[in-house]
């Protein structure tokens, strides 16, 4: 009974097809925004019971950790990983037909997110994060918001591209749930995961994510994450070291990459089963936390004490090691979240540090080394993510300080070109494979003739008998052969219908010569330097399945053929290319429901 009035009321909602035009998107996206703030509320609630449940204490990761005994510093991760590793097992064990990421889902998939595989994979991000993994929680949250978004989508009988932009809205809320930052939040899923900034898109995510914002506010959830409303307007000549520092973060952010990079290949190395895996990394944390507690959980603690507190040079430098030790071991071995978070505090210790040698270098310099701190987490972030724009946004919101913002846009714009220059590496795959298919549809784009030209077989000269035309004609199954004289210049074509008809009303034609019977301008010519779109152009208005390529000039040389096949084979894999890309959901003209 139940199942039949479900199914009655999702049939009836597929009969609305209003319900998916634009308009009714945003109001889509409220919803969605509501829940993906709730989700978030649920995961840090989640996390104070796992913390309490195991030590007793609960609040920040770091303070729980600190209230430890030396052991106990070392078994909550090692366990922590165990149980996390267990659930993530269970999540494989139940891959199918739906995606289990959610950038992948809006980005190539098709919005559908598979509710069980994202619940134990919450569950064993929950689990490395409470334990603490030094890992961004962040990572879970968005997921919650965006499978919430996936299912109210399914249950609606949303199309394809409804369904992939609702989850983007979903993924939009949780992070400006997370990070207290609406506006970062919706340009976070714009650059990096549909990589589009068209007001079809970005409208519905910023919606979800004001709307996320406000649930923050009504529940008493919201905070500014790094509060620093005193800031000082940065002298002119005092912004220049900055752009030094997004270089040097430019620089660091592929290093710090491919440094985790690294650490997964060694842990999947081990070919140990998850569970060991996960554990082995947390015993390998809890080993780094007996020594130094501050470097568990995403490290906002540290940051907050780096931009309030004196620090020494060799305390900076001790602690950023190690934090990066401790992201790759928790990372590397497989465990469940982001990497944002971890990637802000290597960008403000790399900025405390340069703040301190500025210090040294210009005595006289009015920019404290806050500033530096925050600006290195911005361009790291700008670098590491490949969103720049985000980035200067979300320090922005952070902080809530305009004078920020100038030093931000220099650092991070220069911080993102230098990456993109030294290495092809980003923190989140999605945005390699775009820029790689985005060239690819350049290529496609801007392919010439030349690169489809094949020999042209059915060639004769112009002093050869028209008794060898018609051998050809018999040997290859064409309507006309390509006639060049002695020098290779093309002269023109011979057509089969021609050769018939000169058949049928003279009879014998042996006599006569090729140069005799050809046509000059009977069928256009191609250049090797035309596009696909003008040799497009050619074959609309030819009836044949293939075009000589000539050189250009007075004297044009024949230089092969190119087939309609060839052509439309360019064309066809230009449209899988733009299919499986985000442009695709915007296209509102497109089918508006399923059925």
């Amino acid at each position: 009974m139940l199942r039949s009035s479900v199914q009655s009321v999702r049939d009836r909602l597929a009969g609305y097809s209003w319900l998916s035009d634009l308009p009714a998107m945003l109001c889509w996206a409220v919803l969605v925004g509501a829940l993906g703030a709730y989700a978030t509320i649920a995961f840090h609630e989640g996390m104070r019971l796992v913390q309490h449940v195991a030590t007793g204490h609960s609040g920040s990761i770091v303070g729980v950790t600190r209230e430890l005994p030396w052991y106990g510093r070392l078994l909550f991760p090692l366990v922590g990983g165990v149980v996390a590793g267990a659930l993530l097992w269970a999540s494989k064990r139940l891959e199918g037909k739906t995606n289990s990421d959610y950038m992948e889902a809006v980005a190539i998939g098709d919005g559908h997110l598979s509710f069980r595989q994202g619940m134990l994979r919450s569950l064993s991000s929950l689990s490395s994060v409470a334990s603490g993994g030094s890992i961004g929680r962040e990572g879970a949250m968005v997921h919650l918001a965006a499978l919430s978004a996936s299912i109210i989508g399914r249950f609606t009988r949303f199309s394809t591209a409804r369904l992939r932009l609702l989850v983007a809205c979903g993924a939009a809320a949780g992070v400006a749930s997370a990070y207290g930052a609406p506006i970062a939040g919706a340009l976070f899923v714009a650059e990096i995961v549909l990589g589009t900034m068209s007001m079809q898109s970005l409208g519905p995510l910023l919606v979800a994510a004001a709307s996320a914002n406000i649930v923050m506010r009504l529940t008493g959830h919201y905070h500014t994450t790094y509060a620093m409303p005193d800031i000082p307007q940065v002298p002119g000549l005092e912004v220049l070291p900055f752009l030094v520092l997004g270089v040097m973060a430019g620089l660091g952010a592929p290093l710090f990459l491919k440094f985790l990079d690294f650490s997964k290949r060694q842990f999947q190395r081990s070919k140990l089963p998850l569970p060991a895996r996960l554990g082995l990394g947390g015993g390998l944390l809890g080993l780094l936390l007996i020594v130094m507690p501050e470097v568990a959980g995403n490290g906002y603690s540290v940051v907050h004490s780096l931009l309030h507190a004196p620090w020494t040079w060799y305390a900076v430098v001790t602690i950023l090691l190690l934090k990066i030790l401790a992201t790759a071991l928790t990372v590397g071995s497989g465990a469940v979240g982001g990497v944002f978070t971890p990637a802000l505090f290597v960008g403000g210790g790399l900025g405390a540090l340069f703040g301190m040698i500025m210090s040294v270098l210009w005595p006289g310099m009015t920019v404290q080394t806050y500033m530096y701190v925050l600006v290195g987490m911005g361009s790291f972030l700008g670098a590491a993510t490949s969103a720049p724009l985000m980035a200067i946004l979300m320090i922005f919101e952070m902080t809530l300080s305009y004078q920020i913002v100038l030093p931000l846009m220099l650092a991070c714009v220069v911080a993102h070109f230098v990456s993109r220059a030294v290495a092809e590496v980003a923190m989140y795959d999605v945005t390699v494979v775009r820029e790689r298919d985005a060239g690819f549809r350049y290529r496609l784009r801007h392919t010439v003739i030349q690169d489809l030209v094949r020999p042209a077989d059915t060639v004769v000269a112009t002093t050869a008998p028209v008794g060898e035309a018609l051998q050809m004609f018999l040997e290859y199954p064409v309507k006309y052969l390509y006639v060049v004289d002695e020098k290779n210049i093309y002269q023109g074509v011979i057509a089969q219908q021609d050769l018939t008809s000169l058949l049928l009303s003279q009879g014998d034609v042996q006599s006569k010569s090729a140069g005799e019977v050809l046509r000059l301008d009977f069928v256009k010519t191609l250049h090797p330097d035309m596009t696909l779109d003008q040799a497009q152009e050619y074959f609309v208005h030819f009836q044949g399945e293939r075009l000589p390529v000539v050189s250009r000039g007075e004297q044009p040389q024949l230089l092969g053929v190119v087939y309609k096949s060839a052509l439309l084979e360019k064309y066809s894999a230009l449209k899988r290319s733009f299919d499986a890309s985000s442009e695709a959901m915007l296209d509102f003209s497109a089918g508006r429901r399923l059925r």
